[in-house]
């Protein structure tokens, strides 16, 4: 027993002259035996770096890269924020307008397809989670609301955005938002709504 007790004690001293008692200052690095990510291999922004042959950190655009405002035919990143405009506000004339806006581009029907396959894809990131994949508005979040009180509903796109509503106005809701539904102006690109206004308007062909 006294040697566990030897053995303890040799190990403390070894502990304490290695790494010091608690609160005691060196003028050398400590030692890391769980560095917790103190060292990492990055560049932090706007400092240099040894890695690059011109020492700069902040890199260049990749060639190729086409900036949001290009003028290259390829359709800008737009939220339309205080904009007007049938493309940015849904409205004609002061009442809300049928039919996609020329912005769009829609000449052949390679670029209809490819807008509804956008609508789909954006309408099942952003609505779906509510209003389903089909817009019978059985989401989870519906299946949730449910359970939580059976008052509360999710509309069906189907029937509560009824085709008879003007594109615009459906456009509208998804912007501005509408009842308890938050405005998605912020999140969705202009064009991403226009995509999903034409993806609801299939649902609404499909089901009938």
């Amino acid at each position: 027993m006294k040697y566990f007790f030897l053995t303890l004690i040799a190990l403390a001293i070894l502990v304490v002259g290695l790494f010091g008692f608690r609160g005691d200052k060196f003028s050398s690095a400590p030692i890391e035996v769980f560095p917790d990510m103190d060292h990492q291999d990055k560049v932090k922004a706007q400092t240099a770096s040894t890695f690059f042959a011109d020492g700069m950190g902040s890199r260049r655009p990749v060639l190729g890269t086409v900036p949001k405002n290009a003028d290259s035919g390829v359709m800008p990143l737009e939220f339309g924020v205080g904009r007007a405009g049938y493309y940015f506000d849904g409205k004609l004339d002061g009442s809300f307008g049928n039919g996609m806006p020329k912005e769009l581009a829609l000449k052949e029907e390679s670029d209809s397809i490819g807008l509804l396959a956008r609508g789909k894809d954006m309408f099942n990131v952003h609505c779906a989670i509510c209003h389903g994949e089909s817009g019978d508005g059985k989401g989870v979040v519906a299946a949730y609301f449910a359970k939580a009180d059976p008052i509360i509903t999710v509309p069906s796109l189907l029937t509560a955005l009824p085709a008879t509503h003007p594109d615009g106005l459906v456009y509208d809701v998804i912007t501005n938002g509408k009842g308890s539904m938050g405005a998605y102006k912020h999140n969705i690109p202009v064009r991403d709504r226009w995509a999903i206004v034409a993806y609801l308007r299939a649902l609404q062909a499909s089901a009938k």
